[in-house]
C-alpha cells in the first residue's frame, strides 16, 4: 500500500513538473488566455492575433521587415503578433504583456535600421499597427488626423486627393511608418522650410502603461514634448497624430547635376559645404557620393550628385543658383517642374508610376540593397580637401561597391527653432548631416561582417571632422554601435552613452518624463529612454 502511495505521489510530482515546464516553455498560452478574458469582444481580438502556428504568421512578420539582416533563422521571433484594429486591443495587449512578463515591441512601418521594432532578446510580443492607419484630411483648417500605422505615402496621397498646394513636412521614402518616424523627430524635403515632422504635430492620441488613452491636454506638455522626437518605444504607444499641413506652390522644381572627380567634383563639394546651409529655406540641397566606373578607361572614380527640391519655378531657381553657386553650372536642362506630390515620386525614383503606388506599404524601393548598415554624423565646420580625399579613397574599397554617402544641408528654419523646442536637438550650428549607407544583396550576406566592418572604419576615419562632445547622431538612424542598454536592468549612466549623442542636453529631460510616465520601465528596448531608479 505504501509502495502504491509513493508511486502515486511520484507520478503527481512528475506531472506537476511537466505541467510547470510546459507553462514555462509556452508563456504565450497564458498571454492568449488573458487577451481573450480581457477583451470586451473576444471574436474581434482573435482575428488580430498571430501565433507561430498561424499560417499567416510569417507573412505578417516579414511584410515590413526592410532590413533583411534581421530576417534570418537565427533572428529572435515574437511569440505573438497582435495587429490591433481598435483601442481596446492595445489596452488588453499592454495589460496581458505586463501580467505575464512579456516585452512589447511596436512596429508602424518596419524601417528601424537595427530591427528593434520587431526583434528582442527576451520573450516578446510585436504590436503591428498595420490595421491602424486611417488618414482624415481637413483642408479648410489645414490639419490631418493620422493613425500611427499609416505610412507617409498614404498621408501624401490623401492630402493630394483634396489639395495640390498643401503638404506635410514628412520624410522622403513613402513606405516609412508615421508612428516611429515622428517619434524620432522626422526630417525630410521640407524641413529647411517648415522644420521637422515633430515640429508640425499639434495634438496626439497616446496610450500609456496603465492603458489610459491620453491627448495633449490630458497627458501634459512634458509628455507631449517627449513623444515628438524622444524616440519610439520609450514612453508608451502613440495611436494617432494631429498634423499641421503646410502650403506648397502649385509648381515646384527638382534638379540633379552629376560630376566625377575628373569633372571637378571635389572643388564643387568644398564650395557646397560653404554655401548649402545658407541657400533659401525653399531649397533642400544635398550631395550624394558613390564609387562608379569611369566612362573613359573603366577605372574607378567618385561620382557626386548635387540635387535639390525647390519650392518654386525654374525661372525663380536659376537666378538664385547663378548668384549663390555659379560653379555648379546649373542649366534649365538639369531641372524639371512638377507638382509637390509628383516630387515625392521623383525622389522615390518612381517618376513613371501612378500616384496609387504611394499606398503600397510593402513596396521595396530600388535604392540600396536588401541588407544594410546605416550610420550618421553632424558637421559643424567644412571638411578639408585632404579629408574629403581620404573619404573618397574609402568609397573605392571593394566593400563599398554598393555604398553611398549623402551630405544633407541644414540651415534654414532649423537655425531659428530653439534646440529644446522638441527633443530633436540638431538645430543651429550644423552645416549638414552625413548619412552613411553600405548595403549588399542576399547572395553576399555570408560576408555581411566585412560590410559592417567597412562602415565602422569609415565612421572611425571621420571622427576628427565631425561634431564632438558629444559626437551627434540622428535618433531615427538607429545605430547600436554607438551604445545600447542592457536587456534587463537599464541604468541612466549606461543609456546616457548613446542618449547624449541622439538628444544632447535634452536627454535629462526625457529621463524625467520617462520616470514619471513609466517608472517600472515596461516600454523598453536596446536604445530606449531609461527611468531614474
Amino acid at each position: 500500500m505504501k509502495s502504491l502511495q509513493f508511486s502515486m505521489l511520484l507520478l503527481s510530482l512528475v506531472l506537476a513538473a511537466l505541467l510547470s515546464f510546459s507553462t514555462g516553455a509556452l508563456p504565450q498560452e497564458d498571454f492568449l488566455r488573458c487577451l481573450s478574458l480581457r477583451s470586451n469582444d473576444s471574436s474581434t481580438i482573435s482575428s488580430v492575433i498571430y501565433t507561430r502556428n498561424n499560417p499567416s504568421y510569417s507573412t505578417v512578420l516579414e511584410s515590413t521587415i526592410r532590413n533583411l539582416r534581421f530576417n534570418s533563422t537565427n533572428t529572435p521571433k515574437p511569440l505573438v503578433i497582435v495587429t490591433p484594429s481598435r483601442t481596446s486591443h492595445f489596452q488588453a495587449t499592454i495589460y496581458c504583456s505586463r501580467k505575464h512578463g512579456l516585452q512589447i515591441r511596436t512596429r508602424s512601418g518596419g524601417h528601424d535600421y537595427e530591427g528593434l521594432s520587431y526583434v528582442s532578446k527576451v520573450p516578446f510580443v510585436v504590436v503591428d499597427l498595420v490595421n491602424f492607419r486611417t488618414v482624415d484630411v481637413d483642408v479648410e483648417n489645414r490639419v490631418a488626423w493620422v493613425q500611427a500605422g499609416a505610412i507617409l505615402g498614404e498621408i501624401y496621397y490623401r492630402i493630394a486627393e483634396k489639395s495640390r498646394t498643401l503638404a506635410f513636412a514628412g520624410g522622403i521614402f513613402h513606405s516609412i511608418g508615421v508612428g516611429g518616424y515622428i517619434s524620432g523627430g522626422g526630417f525630410g524635403l521640407l524641413f529647411r522650410k517648415y522644420g521637422t515632422a515633430g515640429d508640425n504635430v499639434i495634438d496626439a492620441q497616446f496610450i500609456d502603461v496603465n492603458g489610459r488613452i491620453l491627448d495633449r491636454k490630458s497627458m501634459g506638455e512634458d509628455l507631449f514634448w517627449a513623444i515628438r522626437g524622444g524616440g519610439g518605444g520609450s514612453f508608451g504607444i502613440v495611436l494617432a497624430w494631429k498634423l499641421k499641413l503646410v502650403p506648397v506652390p502649385a509648381i515646384v522644381t527638382v534638379f540633379s547635376v552629376n560630376r566625377t572627380l575628373e569633372q571637378n567634383a571635389t572643388q564643387l563639394i568644398l564650395r557646397w559645404q560653404e554655401i548649402a546651409h545658407q541657400l533659401p529655406d525653399e531649397m533642400n540641397p544635398d550631395v550624394t557620393m558613390l564609387s562608379v566606373n569611369s566612362t573613359q578607361d573603366g577605372s574607378k572614380t567618385i561620382l557626386a550628385s548635387f540635387s535639390s527640391l525647390f519650392l518654386g519655378t525654374i525661372d525663380e531657381l536659376l537666378p538664385i543658383m547663378q548668384q549663390r553657386f555659379p560653379e555648379l553650372g546649373l542649366s534649365r536642362q538639369d531641372c524639371s517642374e512638377m507638382s509637390w506630390i509628383e516630387s515625392v515620386l521623383y525622389f522615390n525614383q518612381l517618376q513613371n508610376q501612378p500616384l496609387e503606388i504611394l499606398l503600397n506599404r510593402t513596396f521595396r524601393t530600388s535604392v540600396g540593397g536588401q541588407y544594410y548598415k546605416i550610420k550618421s554624423d553632424y558637421v559643424k565646420e567644412p571638411i578639408s580637401e585632404t579629408a574629403l580625399n581620404g573619404l573618397f579613397s574609402r568609397l573605392s574599397d571593394e566593400e563599398a561597391s554598393s555604398a553611398f554617402i549623402i551630405f544633407m544641408a541644414y540651415g534654414g528654419i532649423m537655425d531659428r527653432i530653439p534646440e529644446d523646442a522638441t527633443p530633436f536637438p540638431h538645430r543651429a550650428g550644423n552645416l549638414y548631416k552625413i548619412y552613411y549607407d553600405v548595403n549588399w544583396q542576399e547572395q553576399d550576406n555570408v560576408n555581411s561582417q566585412k560590410y559592417i566592418d567597412w562602415s565602422r572604419r569609415v565612421y572611425n576615419y571621420m571622427t576628427p571632422f565631425v561634431s564632438k562632445s558629444p559626437r551627434e547622431a540622428y535618433a531615427n538612424y538607429r545605430d547600436l554601435d554607438i551604445g545600447s542598454n542592457n536587456v534587463g536592468i537599464t541604468s541612466y549612466r549606461q543609456a546616457s552613452v548613446w542618449g547624449r549623442k541622439y538628444f544632447k542636453n535634452n536627454f535629462d529631460r526625457l529621463v524625467q518624463v520617462k520616470t514619471k510616465i513609466d517608472p517600472q520601465n515596461f516600454f523598453k528596448h536596446e536604445q530606449s529612454i531609461p527611468p531614474l531608479h
